[in-house]
């Protein structure tokens, strides 16, 4: 009896578990994805998109991955002594009931060595969040707006791994 006691205490755990780990993917909702096209000769470009948590718990996303892209990494940009630089983060914090932009100039995810992309293709990314689970979106390729022509200062940093 201790035996089956035992098995059905680690089957509800993990039932748990497996709750909680898709709750937390499934609380956030991707909008307006996006990836910025690059000039010829570029290294890197970037992802953006609005992080919707819906959810009442804070949430961090702390991994992107893609096949179009050699490295993938989550970044912001950072005023240091008045000159803007890109630096890689470890997680980005999407708060309960509330949204985290990535954007131009802010929050972004980091495309180095993609391969080329075509305006209007879809790109699919998985997102990973701090409590294990993870979703899969689509982001589409396009040109940047001209509002949002942001320099993307440091990118020369990215070699190839």
């Amino acid at each position: 009896m201790k035996l089956a006691a035992r098995i059905l205490m680690s089957l509800l755990c993990a039932a748990t578990g497996a709750a909680y780990a898709a709750g937390a993917a499934d609380a956030v909702q991707a909008s307006d994805a996006t990836v910025r096209l690059m000039p010829p000769g570029a290294r890197a470009t970037a992802a953006f998109m609005v992080l919707k948590n819906s959810g009442d718990k804070d949430v961090k996303l702390v991994k992107a991955e893609s096949a179009v892209a050699k490295t993938v990494e989550l970044h912001t940009h950072l005023n240091e002594g008045g000159v803007m630089k890109m630096r890689q983060v470890p997680a980005i914090e999407i708060k309960a009931k509330s949204e985290t932009a990535l954007k131009p100039g802010g929050f972004h995810i980091m495309l180095i060595d993609p391969v080329p992309l075509k305006e209007g293709e879809k790109i699919s990314f998985v997102l990973s969040f701090d409590d294990g689970s993870s979703k899969k979106i689509e982001a589409l390729a396009s040109r940047p707006a001209a509002m949002a022509t942001t320099d993307h200062g440091g990118h020369e940093q990215h070699k190839a791994h």
